[in-house]
């Protein structure tokens, strides 16, 4: 019978993965095995449809295949084999940027890519591939009503015009600081704007630490989480509580500056699997509300 070693030589496409890194292992061959894990991860959190694929019936991976994923990013099945098995090869910052958009990395997605494979991006700021044209038609055309699009990790991706002024001047914040628990501890306008912002502080807080759970290794995550801690004694005393709450939508009550107060009900619809980008909207609860939100939509529409 053939084994697997035997059948691994003669063909790398179904070789196992490379073992664990070694304790003596140099920092080049941590940070391919960094990467191999971190491709792996993203490939099996891509569903064959968010890609354009047919899911077949006897589909048994989770996530996107090896071959799909080489297929989409135009390179060979067994050097992406190798790729995820941490082998000593090159990969091009143009492979690197192939690979970014095949698996719809997100800005800091892609950042950790290139770092890991110790290469310069050829393209830095580029825009999540989620982030699709028609899905930005939606956003604006789903106005009035404020709606965005968020990460696992909070980040906005992308937003409307009303969503864009009903916390804060949005498109005023660097992009790197668009992160929803950045603007609840450390953005003052936003802060404002949120009644009762002790409570829903510590209910994100709580949401934040149990998304976390998934995602304790990856650096951006803990930047993150670095940066709350070092720059927000209030989330410091809050996280020091470990309170976990799931992710679900909830009524919210905002004081928007420019119409007064906004009572609102988020729905999250998640544009994939749960550990992806999700679009948040925030629906009126009453008429006047409805009624603010179109005043707020007429604001901006005149600062245009």
């Amino acid at each position: 019978m053939t084994t697997m070693a035997t059948a691994a030589r003669s063909n790398p496409a179904v070789a196992p993965n490379v073992a664990a890194v070694s304790p003596d292992a140099t920092g080049a061959e941590v940070r391919r095995h960094e990467l191999a894990d971190f491709l792996r991860s993203r490939r099996e959190r891509i569903t064959p449809e968010q890609v354009g694929l047919v899911r077949g019936r006897r589909r048994r991976t989770p996530g996107l295949r090896r071959e799909e994923v080489a297929q989409l990013s135009a390179v060979g099945v067994t050097w992406y084999t190798w790729l995820e098995q941490a082998r000593d090869i090159q990969v091009s910052p143009q492979v690197l940027d192939a690979l970014a958009r095949a698996l719809l990395l997100d800005r800091s997605e892609r950042t950790h890519l290139f770092s890991l494979a110790g290469a310069v991006d050829p393209a830095p700021g580029t825009e999540c591939p989620s982030i699709t044209p028609a899905l930005r038609t939606m956003l604006r055309q789903l106005e009035p009503i404020p709606a965005c699009v968020q990460n696992s990790r909070y980040d906005v991706l992308a937003h409307n015009r009303t969503y864009g002024r009903m916390l804060c001047d949005m498109d005023a914040v660097a992009p790197e600081d668009r992160n929803i628990m950045l603007l609840a501890y450390l953005n003052e306008e936003w802060r404002t704007s949120v009644i009762d912002i002790a409570e829903v502080a510590r209910l994100m807080t709580a949401k934040f630490r149990a998304a976390m759970a998934e995602h304790l290794a990856e650096p951006a995550w803990k930047e993150l989480l670095r940066r709350l801690e070092t720059e927000s004694p209030e989330f410091r005393e809050i996280w020091a509580r470990h309170e976990v709450v799931g992710p679900g939508g909830r009524s919210k009550v905002f004081r928007n500056a420019h119409v007064g107060v906004l009572r609102l009900e988020t729905s999250d619809l998640w544009l994939g699997p749960a550990a992806g980008p999700r679009l948040v909207t925030y629906a009126p609860r009453d008429e006047e509300t409805r009624e603010r939100l179109e005043r707020l939509q007429a604001l901006v529409l005149a600062e245009d």
